[in-house]
């Protein structure tokens, strides 16, 4: 069977180590381990205290209480803490998706899901979010996407690259949809938490019995490096998926499932920080793609620090991308990773010094592409 491989990881793991700017990250600048303890009134002794031992393999009963009490109705037993998100979407497909399925899923999008389920096999028919459409989808195509027979429906709410929510209609349409079809609805809702309004999205738990909901503390936390995501589910799907689980990574580090349950009992306090690094830096982003006049196109984001931005201009993202980390040491992230041919995503989460400097350079190389 033909691999289909994740191009953005593949693009993102190799240079995001290596160049002098990076805004292809769609997370905000991330706490350091003293900031997150002092948040949560622990101490750096009694991380240290820790015994390196492997740690309970679905989480911990304390970070599962914590994640429950985000979706109410939902239990510790609903819960399955993961190896970030990613590992979260990795075993809910291999748990769900056999070789001829059909899948309906959301695009643009994190491309994890559309590859991850063709290389089990199954028909990825989408139903597509344009700029043109202010990112909401068209719901005839909707409906003829979560045809009768579809196994599993994938959104992206907020979305990945726009930062759009998507509006109530779109919401019961999908749910609607997936609910008459008997499809799984898998809900990505990593970039909750993370609105500039400081409204919290509304989460798909509890709108009918076969929803999946995905989450994890990279987007909206700014704890990416702590690799820890989860999935909250019915509970025979959970079990189902632990069993995945044991085949993969077998369990978080015991020191992210420590400072992950200490995130989620200060969580007001971080996801406040997050806003405000959004509100302050957003500005910054907008005011610098308005000096281009008409070059670029764009809606602010409602949540996460991601700007997909449409662009005027015969060349095509990849080799733009290509162009401004070898011309300009920037990383930044072509459109095509995301199903969007010209198109940018632009992450605005770094330090404030930091993206106006990585800005300047890539604004150089754009007006020399201009003159071309």
């Amino acid at each position: 069977m033909p691999f289909v491989p994740f191009e953005l990881e593949r693009w993102q793991s190799t240079w995001e180590n290596r160049v002098k700017f990076n805004i292809s990250e769609s997370g905000v600048h991330p706490l350091s381990i003293a900031e997150l303890l002092s948040m949560a009134g622990s101490s750096l002794k009694e991380l240290g205290e820790l015994r390196m031992v492997y740690s309970q393999s679905n989480g911990t009963d304390d970070l599962r209480k914590e994640v429950a009490k985000l979706y109410p109705g939902a239990s510790p037993e609903q819960v399955l803490v993961t190896v970030g998100s990613a590992e979260a979407n990795f075993i809910v497909c291999w748990g769900l998706i056999a070789p001829g399925d059909r899948v309906a899923i959301q695009l643009p999008t994190y491309m994890q899901t559309p590859g991850m389920t063709q290389n089990l096999g199954a028909q990825v028919v989408p139903f597509t979010c344009t700029i043109d459409h202010n990112w909401e989808p068209d719901l005839d195509e909707v409906r003829k996407a979560i045809a009768p027979g579809t196994k599993l429906v994938v959104v992206t709410n907020p979305n990945n690259p726009s930062g759009h929510v998507l509006s109530e209609e779109s919401r019961r349409e999908i749910v609607r949809c997936a609910n008459a079809a008997g499809a799984w609805l898998l809900c990505d809702e990593v970039f909750q938490g993370a609105e500039r309004n400081g409204v919290t999205t509304k989460s798909f738990w509890g709108e009918y019995e076969k929803v999946i909901v995905v989450n994890g503390l990279s987007k909206a936390y700014g704890l990416p490096g702590l690799r820890i995501g989860w999935i909250v589910a019915p509970q025979p799907l959970v079990d189902q998926l632990l069993e995945r689980h044991d085949y993969t990574v077998i369990g978080p580090s015991p020191i992210s499932d420590f400072l992950a349950t200490l995130a989620l009992r200060v969580r007001p306090r971080i996801l406040e920080r997050t806003r405000k690094i959004l509100n302050d830096n957003y500005p910054v982003l907008e005011a610098w793609l308005k000096k281009f006049g008409e070059f670029f196109e764009w809606h602010a984001p409602d949540a996460g620090a991601i700007v997909a931005a449409r662009y005027r201009h015969q060349m095509g993202s990849l080799d733009l991308v290509e162009r401004m980390l070898a011309r300009r040491d920037v990383l930044m992230v072509p459109g095509e990773h995301f199903g969007s041919p010209k198109h940018l995503r632009l992450g605005f989460g770094a330090e404030r010094q930091y993206l106006e400097s990585a800005l300047a350079e890539v604004e150089k190389e754009l007006r020399d592409m201009m003159s071309d």
